[in-house]
């Protein structure tokens, strides 16, 4: 464990360390940017990324997932790392491995680990659970090639904790939306005309709005207990169908044509069948006391108005 006392000054604010530096990361960094002295570092692979972060006052850090010999250099720089790299595209032998993950703690590990490593996964590694309400005791049953990743993701964090004394979290993150986010509504969907399912064939849906999200990711740099997992979900109970119909209302559209799941095949994506065939319910109560997040946004009604 690094001590900051034993740094020069200059190194003892701490540092804070985003892998996966997208929109809700760069709402991380503003939340962290908003009342704590840290200093904000990124990994990005991306030339053209760099001066975007400077503006926002987040050091980019040269870096890919894929390419571990590029890491190196992130071994002791963060004092609190928050990951929410998606993991590969798991093609070959090693489709079931998140290897990106693997890469980052062998990293991480080399000089001291982060005082905590918070990991943004997915609620889907808890797999079809017929409707039922879970908590992060219900074990997991990944049915995706992506979801298989997830859960060998999960599983390298909270080894890496538990090897190096890093406070490690896995928060499982279900659908994200936000009216400021790139494809964050269902306005575009909406306006395809994209049908839903009937009501007797349709599942439970859950979300969370982005803001309240990097909220959590934030909180949970400091506040989650050892290597912990903690459902990250707002306090909506509705099925898929009705959530498209609320959307539909607040902006003024149509409300989506609604179909047979024995037909859907027909008229589809893969992608948005697979989300079709999985219903579950998540308890949020653990991110509620544990991490103390209110909820900016309770339900997608507040969230999604114009």
């Amino acid at each position: 464990m690094t001590f900051l006392g034993a740094l020069p000054a200059r190194f003892r604010r701490e540092r804070v360390l985003i892998v996966g530096c997208g929109d809700v990361g760069q709402r991380a960094a503003r939340t962290l940017g908003n009342g704590r002295r840290v200093r904000l570092l990124a990994l990005t692979s991306s030339t053209e990324r760099s001066a975007a972060l400077r503006a926002q006052g987040i050091t980019p850090l040269r870096g890919n997932l894929d390419d571990p010999a590029s890491l190196q250099r992130l071994a002791g720089l963060g004092t609190r790392v928050l990951h929410l790299a998606p993991p590969p595209s798991g093609e070959g032998q090693d489709w079931r491995l998140d290897t990106r993950t693997r890469a980052l703690t062998r990293a991480l590990w080399r000089r001291g680990a982060p005082a905590s490593l918070v990991y943004g996964s997915t609620s889907g590694v808890y797999g079809d659970c017929g409707g039922r309400w879970v908590s992060e005791a219900t074990p997991v049953q990944p049915s995706t090639p992506r979801a298989w990743r997830r859960v060998d993701a999960e599983a390298t964090v909270r080894w890496f904790g538990r090897i190096t004394g890093s406070r490690s979290t896995v928060l499982r993150i279900p659908g994200i939306y936000a009216p400021d986010r790139d494809g964050g509504t269902p306005r575009a969907r909406l306006e395809r005309g994209t049908p839903v399912l009937r009501a007797e064939d349709d599942v439970y849906t859950n979300h969370i709005h982005a803001d309240d999200l990097a909220r959590a990711c934030v909180l949970a740099l400091w506040r989650a207990r050892p290597q912990r997992v903690v459902n990250v979900t707002d306090d909506t109970t509705l099925k898929m169908g009705d959530y498209f119909d609320l959307a539909a209302d607040l902006y003024g559209l149509p409300r989506p044509t609604r179909i047979a799941r024995d037909t859907a095949g027909e008229q589809l994506p893969l992608m948005l069948l697979s989300f079709m065939s999985e219903s579950r319910r998540l308890h949020n109560q653990r991110m509620k006391t544990e991490l103390g997040l209110r909820l900016r946004y309770p339900t997608v009604a507040e969230g999604l108005r114009p």
